[in-house]
């Protein structure tokens, strides 16, 4: 791991990465998503395995959560670029490693991950460490959030081109955001040109989750807020879609956790699925 406190990804995108790696490392094939990259640019301790936060069996339905999301994205983004849809954009990107994992398909588009500066000084310098390097195609856009930044003219200035369509993804931010800070994000990417495409997670609230999950979601909401990461904005279905109406957008649909559960875990007979709590909001301009 990095040794400058300013140029370190934050804890959350770190255990994301942990969590895909013990899906291919821990979990019997067949893996819905293998990632063992961000596992590569995190660098762990030798023991990693054995953080509490890592404990495979009392973990599983997050980790199981967490490649769900990842693969329905990357779904998404391959159907749209086989229609020639040739911009992807990732808000919040953390340790994404579809450009690492997925060259057939990235090196086709022009992908921007958004992020702190830090985190994007240490992923730049980590990807060179490692041999993948930064292609012309891969645009890591640092945008100081917390003094302001804007990320949309940061994102201009990066190269992408506002008259084309994009598939735009950002997952596992809206719970930190408020819902004005949600609202504003939404009304700019309802800009985009038409054809675009947002995927966008959002938490439910408690009493929308399975009884089963909710005791787990309860006891990572004090570990969030003392990670200085608090849980701050939950949405029923029907308030995410109004959201994305208000803003713009004209075709917004609910895609519900439950539905990649059984998409992507059905025929599974280990027993290995999903919590609940997290859907997509998926929203076309």
């Amino acid at each position: 791991m990095p040794d400058e406190q300013n140029e370190a990804p934050d804890s959350t995108a770190v255990r994301v990465a942990l969590w895909r790696a013990l899906h291919v490392q821990h979990d019997p094939p067949p893996h819905v998503l293998e990632d063992e990259v961000g596992l590569r640019l995190a660098a762990p301790d030798d023991g990693w395995r054995q953080r509490p936060d890592m404990d495979p069996r009392g973990t599983s339905t997050f980790r199981a959560a967490i490649v769900a999301r990842a693969r329905f994205v990357e779904d998404l983004v391959a159907e749209h670029a086989g229609r020639g849809v040739a911009q992807y954009v990732i808000l919040g990107a953390g340790l994404d490693t579809f450009a690492q994992r997925r060259p057939e398909i990235a090196s086709r588009l022009r992908v921007f991950e958004i992020d702190q500066p830090g985190t994007q000084a240490w992923k730049r310098r980590r990807l060179t460490e490692l041999g993948y390097g930064v292609p012309d195609w891969l645009r890591l856009v640092p945008v100081d959030f917390e003094a302001g930044g804007d990320w949309w003219e940061r994102l201009s200035e990066a190269g992408f081109d506002r008259a084309r369509p994009a598939v735009v993804a950002c997952t596992g931010v809206t719970m930190y955001l408020t819902a004005d800070a949600t609202a504003a994000t939404l009304r700019r990417l309802a800009g985009l040109a038409p054809g675009s495409t947002l995927a966008m997670t959002f938490m439910l609230p408690t009493e929308l989750i399975d009884d089963a999950d909710r005791p787990a979601l309860e006891a990572t909401k004090p570990r969030a807020q003392a990670s200085g990461t608090p849980f701050i904005s939950f949405y029923t279905p029907q308030e995410m879609l109004a959201l994305a109406r208000d803003a713009g957008f004209e075709d917004t649909r609910h895609v519900a956790g439950a539905l990649l559960a059984e998409r992507y875990f059905g025929e599974r007979t280990d027993g290995l699925r999903p919590s609940s709590g997290e859907d997509f909001l998926v929203a076309t301009v």
